[in-house]
């Protein structure tokens, strides 16, 4: 668990209910980046689909670590099987 002290929590300029969420996708982005997390482990923690997630590193230009694996899924799921 995180612990924000309050007043860093309290001078985020966020509408409250938009605080936790924003949180979540910046340090899934930086642990994705900096190559801490997975591509699933950082969007289940921003709590994106894997297109959402996609989205989001090329809107911030974040380089997409693509692996072999990826290539082969992408591939099943292009030719209708899993």
């Amino acid at each position: 668990m995180i612990i924000i002290p309050d007043d860093v929590l309290a001078s985020m300029k966020l509408p409250e209910k938009d605080k936790e969420r924003f949180l979540k996708v910046e340090l899934a982005i930086a642990l994705y980046q900096r190559g801490i997390l997975s591509m699933g482990k950082a969007r289940k923690l921003a709590e994106m689909s894997k297109w959402e997630f996609i989205e989001e590193l090329a809107r911030r230009k974040v380089e997409r670590h693509y692996t072999i694996k990826e290539l082969e899924e992408d591939i099943a799921f292009a030719k209708g099987s899993e």
